[in-house]
């Protein structure tokens, strides 16, 4: 299998960051709530948001990885290599299931 350069292959990367962007604000706001002694709630809503937030990263990562590895090796006939791809996709769905 070869090692490709990078891991944001035909979407936007751009958007994936900004998402990131946000997310870390998010967490710095978590953490400065809780070093305020906000209401516990208040701080579980946000730590909820925190998780959607970064399920949406993981749900565009995994298509892109998809529509650009996985895809490409199979269109190259190169059984082995998107043999490879998949499971790596499969791995790390089944490490993001677990979590």
């Amino acid at each position: 299998m070869s090692a490709e350069p990078g891991y944001v292959t035909g979407g936007d990367q751009a958007a994936l960051l900004r998402r990131l962007k946000r997310i870390e604000g998010q967490v710095r706001g978590v953490h400065r709530m809780v070093e305020e002694d906000t209401y516990c709630i208040d701080v579980l809503t946000q730590v909820s948001a925190i998780k959607r937030g970064l399920e949406k990263v993981s749900v565009l990562l995994v298509e892109d990885h998809l529509r650009g590895c996985v895809l490409d090796a199979a269109k190259s006939g190169d059984d082995a290599e998107a043999d490879a791809h998949l499971t790596e996709v499969t791995t790390a769905l089944g490490r993001l299931l677990r979590s």
